[in-house]
């Protein structure tokens, strides 16, 4: 029996290390529309590409030739965007162009294909501070920490939608993990959390990296040290595009290993890119959506760690 034991021992590790290279069948090309436009004075940007296959490591080729441009559906005003050579692009200047509460439309032509989606510019609180929190040791942490918070309610009235956006030391917090979206000052639109201030997950938790520490991975490296600096940007999104991050989260925050096994399959998100006139040779996906942002952020000094650590001056 024990022989037995160790044989299939054995093998389960063998089978473990075995490296398999699958072959895929072609897949049809996709165009996938990158179309996240801002208020912010600087260029705005749409990335129109074609999809490569699976295990393709290249960067996708650009769609070239296009016709791009963004309507405001309220008062009727058109921008059209120039060709680059990686990107489609409009330069704002001091002129603007979107403004809360209006709808837009972007329109692209190409190859007698048009192509449409709508999006509302909604409404963005402002950033009231940044706060640092002193943190006693714990399982995660050897030692004592600190961690950062920023303080905003939600704008009054319901099917308000946001994307938090927050740098370390100028760094992106980037990781699937990381994505940070509120419907109202919640999670979704099932929750009634409307006008106040906003879950303390999404102020406080996804805005501290909780990276591991390469020398003992059992344990975290602390968020933040004296001399660090957070800052961030709250986004107005459209209702549909928090679904549409919602499922960029579902897809891509995957545990990985052996857990994969039972996951959800991996599938393409919703898009709001629609085909209105012409035969598409291609299937289209991707998004699009305006913002209107504001900004906030501070600097772990030694004297606010001071403070945080001697809350009562002593």
């Amino acid at each position: 029996m024990k022989k037995l034991i160790v044989f299939f021992l054995a093998c389960l590790n063998f089978a473990c290390d075995t490296e398999i290279n699958p072959t895929l069948n072609p897949a049809a090309e996709v165009m996938v529309v990158d179309a996240w436009l801002n208020d912010k004075n600087e260029t705005q940007k749409i990335f129109l590409t074609i999809s490569q296959p699976y295990f393709d490591q290249s960067l996708p080729e650009k769609v070239e030739d296009a016709n791009v441009s963004v309507i405001d559906l309220s008062s009727g005003e058109t921008i059209t965007f120039i060709e680059t050579d990686a990107y489609y692009a409009w330069e704002p200047g001091d002129e603007g162009f979107l403004e809360v509460g209006h709808q837009y439309q972007l329109r692209i032509e190409v190859e007698g294909v048009t192509y449409s989606a709508n999006a509302r510019l909604g409404p963005v609180p402002e950033v009231d501070s940044v706060q640092f929190t002193y943190n006693p040791k714990d399982i995660n942490f050897k030692e004592p920490y600190f961690t950062a918070e920023f303080l905003a309610n939600d704008i009054p009235g319901q099917g308000d939608a946001y994307w938090i956006k927050a740098w370390k030391n100028g760094v992106y917090l980037s990781k699937p993990s990381e994505i940070n979206i509120a419907y109202d000052a919640g999670f979704s639109s099932n929750q009634t959390m409307d006008g106040v201030l906003f879950n303390q997950i999404i102020r406080k938790d996804f805005v501290n990296p909780w990276d591991k520490n390469p020398d003992n991975e059992n344990v975290l490296l602390p968020p933040y040290v004296v001399g660090d600096s957070l800052y961030l940007e709250i986004h107005s999104i459209d209702p549909m595009a928090f679904e549409f991050l919602s499922g960029v989260i579902l897809q891509t925050n995957r545990p990985g290993g052996f857990s994969e096994l039972f996951a959800t399959p991996l599938a393409n998100v919703i898009s709001n890119i629609h085909t209105v006139s012409g035969e598409s040779p291609t299937r289209v996906q991707g998004f699009f959506n305006v913002s209107a942002v504001t900004s906030g952020g501070g600097e772990l000094t030694a004297a606010i760690a001071e403070a945080a650590m001697n809350p009562d001056g002593n």
